[in-house]
């Protein structure tokens, strides 16, 4: 890492960028996270009385099963005129209710300048709602994210905001949102930074963090404490066995993640080749829905009751089945068709009957154990968001003992996943729209490497004093021939101005005598200082249009350092990409006595 030589650069650069203005947006974000949690009490109070009206003829908000329902074989019909609904509203109202929400928040942040269309944040609600309440295996917290990042955006568009700014408000209101829905704060921002902000930096990650923890304290008030499923306590301390088990559980994590993102993808690539339109795609998927419901009733709605009996652990062998089985068929089915609904749920269910499946032969470390620890991987590979996975599962169950066992098997899981698909179940529908994500996060060299440590010196300044008629003999001896700006500088060699070649050039075919290139050249030019990043002289640059600077003493009175060019600040680049391919062994073990038996046997 460069290290400034004078005092004076060490005091004007610093370890962040942030200015006091993250006050305003931070209190902005503290509005928007109390807000974020009504959002997420009323969706769930709305798919509370949907489920209750579609499946048991009732009006009342209770969080109920559908799989207690008594339609018999009308209970197909249910998905369907729910999906149909849905379609209609994405039809005529807005496509952007389609989906399971965070692919739509990326694209928003990405594409549109963080700015969401205000009936988006009405519309979402209401369909994962309608789609959730008619038996939809989805979960509530894509729309709930997206709800509540809409929200975010449309309080961000009320004010004289920038584009990074809007962002951050609508990341603050999708973290409110999944903050009060699981009473899982910590995991939501981490959520936020890993999927939607992009960055880490402070001034997103302040306000996004307030949100997060506004949200969860007000839902002590509208929806209790946590934890939102209760564990049987497991042990500190697993041992080998249990971490190879950890090892072994992570893998197939990863291959069910894998397994699960191609299946959505293979669905919604299905959905394409029908000769139909795509309004009515979501009625094929319910009836999917409706089948499956059938056969397995509890793949119906968003099964948190499910998801806590599996991390009891007594759960019978036909239920795990029927979850990896159905379930994940009819999920991935109605999710490709277009559907609105959240994925977060039904990986935690299909996780956690994986983790039964590997209590049959895994070592016994407790009631629960192995669900949570599948749930967690699953989680953490499907959405490629490792510590979101492994807090996640820490925060909806309070079991800090499975701190050591999560982080194993979501590492592995991360690790499958990011060895064997090209992109996540959130990022392959963004992918497929023509834009491309990375999800690496990484010091970027320009903004560690100064402009001292690039610039040239080795440059011709010409004098100010000299006129013109003295130009052949001074530039016919230069040889320099990929200086394209010459500066002009005084006795001093401070700098006066600049010329650019071409219009050296010029002035060699017309001299006129009598004037001096100090009168001629472009004065106050736009220059660079050594101390100062490369990131900044890059923005310097696309600000300007120019792709040459000189490079002037900060402390003495713009006296002539060198100069920095485009083509130095890839040097920079270069630099890192050689740290990166060139592999070399550093240390090199000598061993003397392997030199004396040789000498011994001759």
């Amino acid at each position: 890492m460069t290290t400034g030589n004078a005092a004076g650069s060490t005091e004007k650069l610093g370890d962040f960028t942030t200015t006091g203005r993250v006050a305003w947006i931070a209190s902005l974000a503290v509005a928007i996270g109390l807000a974020s949690a009504y959002i997420a009490l009323a969706l769930l109070r709305l798919i509370g009385l949907f489920t209750n009206l579609f499946f048991f003829g009732r009006w009342s908000t209770l969080l109920v099963s559908p799989a207690a329902n008594r339609l018999g074989p009308w209970e197909v019909a249910v998905p369907v005129a729910g999906a149909l609904i849905v379609g209609l509203m994405a039809r005529y109202g807005s496509e952007r209710i389609r989906g399971h929400g965070i692919p739509e928040a990326i694209e928003a942040i990405l594409i549109n300048g963080s700015k969401v269309e205000p009936r988006v944040a009405i519309l979402k609600p209401l369909s994962s709602a309608i789609s959730i309440g008619s038996g939809g295996p989805f979960g509530a917290e894509g729309p709930i994210i997206m709800t509540g990042g809409a929200f975010g955006s449309m309080i961000a568009q009320l004010f004289h905001l920038s584009a990074a700014e809007r962002k951050t408000l609508l990341v603050a209101g999708a973290a409110g949102g999944m903050s009060a829905t699981f009473a899982a704060p910590v995991a939501a921002v981490l959520l936020a930074v890993e999927l939607l902000l992009f960055e880490w930096k402070p001034r997103s990650l302040v306000p996004v963090a307030l949100a997060s923890v506004t949200a969860a304290a007000a839902r002590r008030y509208l929806l209790g404490t946590g934890p939102l499923f209760p564990v049987p306590p497991h042990p500190v301390f697993i041992g080998p066995q249990g971490l190879l088990g950890c090892v072994v559980a992570g893998l197939l994590a990863g291959g069910l993640a894998a397994l699960l993102t191609l299946a959505v993808y293979a669905s919604e690539d299905f959905f394409r080749l029908l000769p139909i339109h795509w309004m009515w795609w979501p009625a094929l998927g319910g009836l999917a829905i409706g089948l499956g419901g059938l056969v397995f009733p509890q793949a119906l709605g968003v099964g948190y009751d499910t998801i806590g009996a599996l991390l009891q652990g007594d759960v019978p062998r036909t239920m795990i089945l029927g979850i990896l089985v159905v379930k994940s068929a009819i999920w991935a089915l109605s999710l490709g068709s277009g559907t609105s609904g959240g994925v977060l749920a039904p990986l935690l269910m299909v996780g956690g009957a994986l983790g039964g499946i590997e209590a049959m032969f895994l070592p016994h470390e407790g009631a629960g154990f192995w669900p949570l620890v599948s749930m967690g991987a699953t989680l953490g590979g499907t959405l490629r968001s490792p510590f979101t996975g492994v807090i996640f599962a820490l925060e909806v169950t309070h079991d800090v003992n499975m701190l050591v066992p999560l982080l194993l098997a979501v590492t592995m899981a991360h690790a499958f996943t990011v060895l064997t698909l090209r992109h996540s179940i959130l990022t392959e529908k963004v992918a497929r729209r023509g834009y491309h994500l990375s999800c690496e996060y990484a010091v970027d060299p320009l903004e560690i490497l100064l402009v001292r440590d690039v610039m040239r010196d080795n440059i011709l300044a010409l004098p100010a004093p000299l006129k013109c008629a003295q130009l052949a003999d001074l530039t016919a001896n230069d040889g320099r021939r990929g200086q394209f700006l010459y500066p002009v500088v005084d006795g001093a060699r401070r700098l006066v101005g600049v010329i650019t070649r071409s219009h050296l050039g010029k002035l060699l075919q017309e001299p006129t005598a009598d004037l001096a290139l100090g009168d001629l050249a472009r004065p106050d030019p736009v220059v660079a200082y050594p101390d100062e990043p490369l990131r900044v002289v890059v923005y310097r640059m696309a600000e300007t249009g120019l792709t040459r600077l000189p490079v002037v003493e900060r402390s003495d009175a713009r006296r002539l350092a060198g100069m920095v060019s485009l083509e130095d600040l890839l040097r920079a680049r270069t630099r890192t990409l050689e740290e990166e391919r060139r592999r070399e062994r550093v240390l090199r073990i000598r061993l003397p006595f392997r030199a004396r038996h040789a000498a011994s046997q001759k």
